[in-house]
């Protein structure tokens, strides 16, 4: 979704609400999870001041392998995401997102931002006790003879 912002930049007070989803078919690429609904991207980019800020929800669930007992669970995720933009920078940029021609691409910082959240561990609980190392017994649902030794 591109947004163009030249009035957000010269207008102090001015704002735009955002809210549209990004089909589960473009993260398709992301291996060890999949999304099991759209990404719902809600939020506002407004002029506070002469500054241009980028604050937004994204609203999703996926489709997750746990790590400990590989059982497939539905895990509901929502990340905050806030950002200040910017008509240009000089020199290096790792702060603020640079707008190109007056315009942000959403998708593309949507999709920067829920990379970086997604977990790198997924657990169906956090009392998941796994897997018995010598006969697979999911020792989530019954004990067996290997965990008294």
């Amino acid at each position: 979704m591109k947004i163009n912002l030249k009035q957000l930049f010269s207008i102090a007070g001015e704002s735009r609400d955002i809210d549209y989803e990004i089909q589960a078919e473009e993260f398709a690429e992301i291996s060890g999870c999949k999304f099991s609904t759209p990404v719902s991207v809600k939020g506002r980019i407004y002029n506070k001041a002469g500054v241009v800020y980028l604050r937004y929800s994204l609203g999703f669930s996926l489709l997750i392998t746990c790590d400990r007992c590989l059982k497939e669970f539905i895990k509901p995720c929502l990340f905050d995401c806030e950002h200040i933009v910017v008509p240009f920078v000089s020199g290096d940029n790792d702060e603020y997102i640079v707008a190109d021609g007056e315009s942000i691409e959403l998708n593309d910082i949507a999709v920067a931002d829920l990379l970086l959240q997604l977990p790198t561990k997924n657990l169906c609980n956090e009392d998941c006790k796994g897997l018995c190392m010598i006969c697979g017994c999911d020792l989530n649902e019954s004990d067996c003879e290997h965990q008294s030794n």
